[in-house]
């Protein structure tokens, strides 16, 4: 019989990457996605169910128990990330509630495997390239509940014996990220000609294409990989450096206003992974 998957934030920016790539593995795919949004997924022969909710981060352990009868692997990718006020909304506290409600629904469904996605702010800071099983210090509500929701899923799946994977984003761009964030804001000031006001940017950044990340996240589910993966490049980058990059494809280097901005406090001055998924381990 063909695994069956429930993915979880599907419309979302990491979500609906995670999803196209799912979509070309031969199972059957079950979303859990917003109620009212099923018009933004195009009929696929794999997709065999789409349950709706108002906020999945409200829903109880037994409504999850229903939704994932007969899931064989369950993807949790949503969460709150609107730009701004993620780190520090107290949504983050729904999100660390939703996901035990779903991890608890998971052991009474029988599910055999989980992969949750944290994030790279749940490390402590370093300046050296960060291994996957390195110190943890959440400096935000948001890395905090991340942190929270890691350990509790990890010591729960293991006394019911259940695969558990949780796959550590690090700095994503690329296709539909919203248009607040660094290089939707780079490309939109340049294309109208007009400066973008930026950092020092000498901040070391691991970038990595959303797009590759949702491969990563889909492949790892797929596999039997568990514990902490570092979904990253292993590449170091500065934002200056890509700042320049993107404005040389608009010929517009003057239009970059260096240390227009201060630097965030809570902005950590290196953050590289080394990467463990796949080939890499």
């Amino acid at each position: 019989m063909r695994k069956k998957v429930l993915l979880t934030g599907a419309t979302g920016f990491v979500g609906r990457q995670v999803f196209e790539h799912l979509i070309q593995s031969d199972i059957d795919i079950i979303l859990v996605i917003r109620r009212g949004s099923a018009h933004q997924f195009k009929p696929f022969k794999n997709v065999v169910k789409m349950i709706e909710t108002d906020d999945l981060f409200k829903e109880g352990s037994a409504w999850w128990a229903a939704s994932c009868c007969d899931i064989d692997l369950v993807i949790n990718v949503a969460w709150y990330t609107e730009p701004g006020e993620y780190l520090t909304s107290d949504r983050n506290l729904d999100c660390l509630r939703g996901s035990l409600n779903l991890a608890e629904g998971c052991v009474i469904a029988g599910v055999e495997r989980f992969v949750g996605v944290g994030s790279c702010a749940e490390y402590k800071i370093s300046n050296e390239p960060i291994r996957h099983d390195e110190l943890l210090e959440p400096l935000t509500l948001y890395a905090a509940a991340k942190v929270a929701t890691l350990n509790m899923l990890e010591q729960f799946f293991m006394t019911k014996n259940i695969s558990f994977t949780w796959c550590r984003l690090f700095y994503l761009y690329g296709e539909a990220e919203d248009e607040r964030r660094l290089v939707p804001y780079i490309r939109s000031q340049l294309s109208l000609g007009k400066t973008a006001d930026l950092s020092a940017g000498y901040q070391v950044r691991d970038f990595i294409n959303v797009k590759v990340a949702g491969r990563i996240i889909a492949d790892v589910a797929l596999s039997q990989q568990s514990g902490v993966v570092n979904v990253c490049s292993g590449r170091p980058t500065t934002v200056r450096e890509l700042a320049i990059k993107i404005a040389k494809e608009y010929g517009r280097e003057d239009l970059l206003n260096f240390g227009a901005r201060k630097d965030n406090i809570l902005d950590p001055p290196y953050m590289v992974g080394i990467p463990n998924w796949g080939d890499h381990e």
